[in-house]
């Protein structure tokens, strides 16, 4: 039987999608057929606009739902609004870097929610809707991060490592149904935000822009070339269609051969 890369009639539920890898996310996942909800903590007419956007250009459904995901309510609550969960993509996430006995603490407190029980909250909600459909896919944005350590990073890589164990977690849980739960594990990305980062680093080090990128900003990533927000959206693609079925539990690394090392 020929494989399906096809996602249509499908819902996917985007967290962190109205910017940078979860926005790259939405639209390759439209672009496979799946309906979509774009998510953020903000509830701004360019929220909506994107989603009417993506509507628009893929032909697919389309809509924003605001959920402040540092809030397990509003986490599950995002579930339920959706109506239709068939593939979770858990991508919401923020950073601070500090040494672990400076690093303030409502700033855990928020990458640790935000970045991990974001995850266990929309989850445990989705779990139950796709268990009701008889399918289902989730895919959590880790990090290489979530693979290896870093200094001053504690929260973060507490959070990804948390979140890389959760998913193997689930997927061992539902390992005999028509549900699958893996996650991806992304080096370094080229996002608008770090786009936006370039010419101040350039002017910091007095570098050019190649440089900058493969010895300031690529340091750890052997291939010295970002990974793309279309490149994640394909591989996340791929980990939710027919031909992924039997791939759960494990961690796709797209980090230019960082973890490698």
């Amino acid at each position: 039987m020929a494989m399906s890369i096809s996602l249509e009639g499908k819902t996917a539920v985007i967290t962190g999608s109205n910017s940078g890898i979860g926005l790259g996310i939405a639209w390759e996942m439209a672009r496979a057929g799946a309906n979509i909800v774009l998510n953020s903590f903000t509830d701004t007419e360019d929220d909506h606009a994107l989603a009417a956007q993506i509507a628009s250009e893929t032909g697919v459904a389309a809509r924003y739902i605001r959920a402040d995901m540092s809030k397990g309510e509003d986490c599950r609550a995002l579930i339920s609004q959706a109506g239709s969960c068939d593939i979770l993509i858990n991508n919401a996430g923020i950073q601070h870097v500090a040494p672990i006995d400076q690093f303030p603490v409502e700033k855990w407190d928020a990458i640790i929610a935000i970045n991990m029980s974001s995850s266990f909250h929309t989850m445990a909600a989705a779990l139950p809707v796709m268990r009701e459909a008889g399918w289902g896919r989730i895919v959590n944005i880790a990090s290489a991060h979530g693979l290896r350590a870093s200094p001053f990073k504690s929260a973060y890589i507490a959070a990804k490592h948390g979140v890389v164990g959760m998913t193997k977690s689930v997927a061992l849980e539902t390992a005999q149904e028509q549900i699958t739960a893996n996650a991806i594990c992304p080096g370094y990305v080229l996002t608008p935000l770090v786009e936006a980062q370039i010419p101040n680093t350039m002017k910091e080090y007095n570098m050019s822009r190649e440089d900058v990128v493969k010895n300031v900003l690529l340091t750890r990533q052997p291939s010295k070339e970002f990974a793309t927000v279309e490149q994640l959206g394909a591989t996340t693609v791929f980990l939710c269609s027919d031909m992924a079925a039997q791939i759960t539990g494990t961690t796709i690394s797209a980090d230019g051969g960082w973890t490698a090392m």
